[in-house]
């Protein structure tokens, strides 16, 4: 939780790497006090052909609005739609989620 408590030691581009040989893909939290995955890590993940879902966290349906935090988040490391697993139609987007062997 940002300012809240340190960030977690993850060996992130190990945690990247491995998504990729497993088909995985890794998730944005939009929700502002958190916002768990930094700009940095949306951008190896991009590089390491990672695709990165947008979460808006919405525990409410005004929680749904913290989507524009995740897309801010995304943008800063250059997240393209093309790089954004929940930008699929829903067909492909099946076909991508049913493929990954988390």
């Amino acid at each position: 939780m940002i300012e809240q408590r340190e960030a977690y030691d993850v060996d992130m581009l190990r945690v990247i790497r491995h998504a990729r040989q497993r088909g995985c893909h890794l998730e944005l939290n939009a929700n502002p006090e958190r916002l768990d995955l930094l700009d940095t890590w949306c951008m190896a993940a991009r590089e390491e052909g990672v695709l990165v879902a947008v979460n808006s966290d919405a525990h409410s349906a005004q929680d749904f609005a913290n989507l524009r935090f995740g897309i801010g988040q995304a943008r800063r490391g250059w997240l393209e739609a093309r790089d954004v697993l929940n930008t699929r139609p829903l067909g492909e987007l099946r076909a991508l989620l049913s493929s990954a062997h988390g």
